[in-house]
């Protein structure tokens, strides 16, 4: 049954890919409004909510495990979900195995190390589901649009000549590469937002006094450099989607959509890794059953003596039930 579910995630988010070497236009290649394989928005939040329960099951035999990691990478333009997106999809999981961190302009301590520094001080353990909302893919991103970042990062003159941005797409390869040779893996979203539907957004933003508090004036500043960030995006997605870290083209005009969608990449990644709950040695599971004939022997007066008993098939000769009273 999950080799057929992780066959049928596996086929639903194959349009969502970016095939490893393939130049692609976001444009062009994607359609943010796109809601193929589902029938409608109440169908989508019954798949999310499976996806959620899969999720729950899925974390905690990572978490058992004790041997891989997660690192869940979400990119966008403004407005496209990414808060509600995490908000969502991460409903059901335990907070304890799951860290979530936002990066906003670097301070002055993060310029003065290299640029991927302040996000390796936030990977994820073994074991845990690290999100990273906006990632080192800033480093392409905004900091390309906005060249005067790069000024501020305080580099010296020979590391900004040449093709700069080439370069840091080589070494986020490499430092992708390492981590998944480490045991993480990493999953890429992308919140692919069309222009009309941004706007949408912001007016919405705006109208309502409940969402005055999401809007800002660097925003609508952003939003004007459209274009220079779509570019921005398609060099970005065609240079650094790999074998061991593919990204994935999430539409997001429908919010439903894109959060069932982010589910099914999440799901299917841990799919893959396959994490299960460790198996005890003989001699462990002989402690294990002493121990548990003597907390069968406290139970009280009409309590069964283990509750569990019947799920795991070994009730005891009595049928699980409680003790008899003394004659």
């Amino acid at each position: 049954m999950s080799d057929k579910r992780r066959e049928r995630l596996a086929e639903f988010i194959a349009p969502f890919r970016v095939e490893p070497g393939a130049k692609v236009t976001v444009a062009r290649d994607f359609d943010p409004s796109d809601k193929t394989g589902v029938k409608n928005k109440k169908a989508g939040r019954v798949l999310l909510e499976e996806g959620v329960r899969l999720l729950a099951e899925y974390q905690a035999r990572l978490a058992a495990q004790d041997s891989w990691g997660v690192l869940v990478l979400l990119q966008a333009i403004d407005a496209a979900g990414k808060d509600g997106t995490i908000r969502h999809v991460m409903s059901g999981v335990n907070p304890q195995g799951v860290s979530v961190h936002s990066f906003k302009v670097p301070s002055v301590e993060e310029l003065d190390h290299d640029y991927l520094w302040r996000y390796a001080q936030r990977l994820p353990a073994r074991g845990q589901i690290g999100i990273f909302n906006r990632s080192h893919y800033e480093e392409v991103l905004v900091v390309r649009v906005h060249a005067e970042n790069l000024e501020r990062q305080k580099l010296p003159a020979e590391a900004r000549t040449g093709d700069v941005w080439k370069r840091r797409y080589g070494e986020i390869n490499d430092w992708e590469r390492y981590l998944s040779d480490n045991g993480f893996r990493i999953v890429k979203l992308f919140l692919n937002l069309s222009n009309e539907e941004q706007r949408t957004r912001l007016l919405r933003r705006i109208d309502l006094p409940d969402h005055n508090w999401k809007f800002s004036e660097a925003d609508i500043a952003e939003r004007a450099l459209w274009d220079q960030y779509q570019h921005a995006f398609s060099d970005a997605l065609s240079h650094t989607s790999t074998a061991w870290a593919p990204w994935y083209v999430i539409p997001a005009d429908r919010k439903w959509y894109a959060r069932l969608a982010a589910a099914a990449v999440i799901v299917h990644a841990l799919m893959e890794i396959d994490p299960r709950f460790p198996a005890v040695s003989k001699s462990q599971r002989e402690q294990l059953l002493e121990i548990k004939n003597e907390l069968e022997e406290q139970a009280p007066d009409g309590a069964r003596a283990d509750p569990f008993a019947d799920r795991a098939g070994a009730g005891r000769s009595d049928g699980g039930h409680g003790r008899r009273s003394s004659p």
